[in-house]
């Protein structure tokens, strides 16, 4: 651009330089921060912008599935995020109750932790559910992605993109000196949240709506553990007079650090104004639902939110892809949000590395949408419904019917009575209680994740169906895009899952001592198309032995058989038995799953 000096010379100030990478992402949230780490471990150079100055502030997401701390054990960061984490014992007394310090009207066991479901948790994983606060969750995964070679770059605002046949222009902003500039890429990820600008910039189209219901959030310090600690649980719902107005239908008191620092959930009507929350008010809310009038209060900050039931039935465009809240927009009901977002990434960061280092053809990234998108569906329909089956409590309590907050009263203290209408209260508590088991032991939702896409080569049989209810119960397999079951093996020094024998930096044959050529023709293969493929063979006498014989029930195929495990632990392929050419059977199954070109 020509500017004059004061000799009235025309002088040219110098405009932003392009700034190169492969992959830019937006976001540093849960999955903006997770698909950083993912690239970065996988060689991929990468930019993550986030236009805030640090991680998040408040503590937001905290159930931290079994699904997700598998793939921060894969990436080497389990450790970390279990010494930040609240255990997995201290999380499953969830109570319902009138206050804190206030009558009890029930607890449900939650996240796997009643003995029987333990055992379906232990059985599907080599990790447990836990609890740890986005503010605590974030910074780990920030901190690793840049360790690794992420340039992260804060107060860095994403304003827009435009995309060509080689790459995307991304213009940013520096919030701090005002100055925009320009970041080259192979391939954009908006990461950007709930109200994203790329996946409003690229049209992703969508189904459901937005601010359905309204909430607010509270952050406070109080010690409350004598009220907590012989019941330890990350969720204590308090259903009193003034705390079933709209949002979540119920008071909710939130741990986020055992027993000391906590978050209040409180509805407000979406459709008035906002409410103003002053310390005054917070305190008052918190003094109520815990029912200690007199109690020393910290207020450490209010919010509000929306509660949202929206879904992309699409997840990309051309070069440009959305993950997490971008794409699934959802009350917390579930405990969904982050480890559906960091599964998202997950899904999506090897076929990008595997795209960018020339192993697969460019085909192989329109499978992100293929399976992340159901997927999407699933998670906002059932977080939303689980939201809806709150009315059940409330109808079995009678509170829906009450007029005044003496009714409501009266209406909850009849669940004691010895009267056919007492015990028609405590019968319906019963199933109403029986029935929030689809919101905090969905185990089938949580794990059971099944692809159906290019990337996954079907062998001739079906999936099989559910012998128990799908969204409570996990059900192994190895049919083609399911999950690699999850058994212990090793040898008399040490003990592997086998997710552990799958990394994420490669592909992965698993076969018995009778498919032992498997591992000659891996390596042809491998080698023919570059890419990455290990053979294990696990049996008697080998360096991966099947320790309690659990693998030989799962497996599903024949000694002689095999499974080709993709870099995110789902199966691509499989073959039951040995076939006569078991290296062009190899051969034309990976060629389809990295989509290049059609087998021989």
């Amino acid at each position: 651009m020509p500017v004059f000096d004061d000799g009235q010379r025309e002088t040219e100030v110098p405009t932003a330089a392009t700034v190169e990478t492969d992959v830019v992402v937006v976001g540093s949230g849960p999955a903006g921060s997770a698909a950083a780490l993912f690239l970065s471990s996988l060689g991929v150079p990468n930019i993550m912008i986030t236009k805030y100055r640090w991680t998040a502030n408040t503590p937001r997401a905290h159930i931290t599935n079994q699904r997700a701390m598998e793939i921060f054990r894969d990436l080497g960061i389990e450790d970390q995020v279990l010494a930040d984490a609240t255990p997995h014992e201290l999380v499953g007394d969830t109570v319902f109750c009138t206050s804190i310090a206030g009558e009890e009207i029930g607890r449900i066991r939650t996240w796997g932790t009643r003995p029987d479901r333990e055992a379906d948790y232990r059985l599907a994983s080599p990790c447990l559910t836990v609890d740890i606060p986005q503010t605590y969750l974030e910074p780990i995964l920030v901190r690793n992605a840049t360790a690794r070679g992420t340039q992260s770059r804060f107060s860095t605002e994403y304003d827009s993109h435009t995309q060509d046949a080689d790459g995307v222009s991304v213009q940013v902003l520096d919030r701090l000196t005002g100055e925009q500039y320009p970041i080259r890429a192979k391939y954009l990820i908006g990461a950007d949240g709930a109200r994203s600008k790329v996946a409003a910039d690229i049209g992703l189209p969508f189904e459901g709506a937005m601010d359905i219901a309204g909430s607010m959030n509270i952050t406070f310090k109080a010690d409350i553990a004598a009220y907590c600690d012989h019941r330890p649980s990350v969720l204590y719902w308090v259903i009193q007079p003034g705390s079933n107005v709209g949002g979540i239908g119920a008071g909710l008191v939130r741990m986020v650090r055992p027993w000391n620092e906590w978050l209040i959930v409180w509805g407000y009507d979406i459709a008035e104004a906002p409410p103003v929350v002053d310390e005054a008010a917070a305190t008052q809310i918190v003094r109520n639902l815990l029912g200690m009038p007199d109690l020393a209060v910290e207020i450490t900050g209010t919010s509000l939110w929306g509660n949202n039931e929206m879904y992309a039935t699409h997840l990309q465009s051309g070069r440009v892809f959305c993950a997490g809240d971008a794409v699934h927009r959802h009350p917390p009901s579930n405990g969904l949000g982050s480890n559906t977002s960091i599964q998202d990434s997950y899904n999506l960061a090897w076929k990008l590395a595997a795209v960018l280092k020339g192993q697969a053809g460019p085909s192989l990234l329109d499978t992100y949408s293929t399976e992340r998108a159901p997927v999407a569906e699933r998670i906002v329909k059932r977080a939303n419904k689980s939201g809806r089956e709150f009315v059940d409590l409330f109808v079995a309590l009678g509170v829906t019917e009450a007029e005044t907050e003496e009714d409501m009263v009266r209406q909850i203290e009849e669940r004691k009575a010895n009267t056919p209408e007492g015990a028609a209260k405590r019968e319906a508590l019963v199933a109403a209680m029986e029935l929030k088991n689809y919101e905090f032991n969905a185990h089938g939702v949580e794990l059971g994740q099944f692809y159906e896409s290019a990337a996954i080569v079907p062998d001739g049989t079906r999936r099989p169906e559910p012998v128990r209810d799908a969204d409570l119960y996990y059900e192994a397999s190895t049919v083609p895009g399911s999950h690699l079951p999850h058994a212990w093996v090793g040898d008399n020094t040490r003990r592997s899952a086998m997710m552990d024998l799958a990394p994420y930096d490669r592909f992965t044959l698993i076969t018995g001592i009778a498919g032992e050529q498997w591992q000659s023709a891996a390596d042809k293969v491998g080698h023919e198309l570059g890419v990455p493929l290990e053979t294990i063979v696990i049996g008697p006498g080998r360096e991966v032995t099947d320790l309690y014989y659990d693998w030989a029930k799962l497996r599903e195929v024949t000694e002689s058989g095999v499974l080709l495990v993709r870099p995110d632990k789902h199966i691509a392929w499989r073959s039951m038995s040995m076939p006569a050419d078991p290296e062009s059977a190899l051969r034309d199954a990976l060629v389809l799953v990295l989509g290049r070109g059609v087998p021989a």
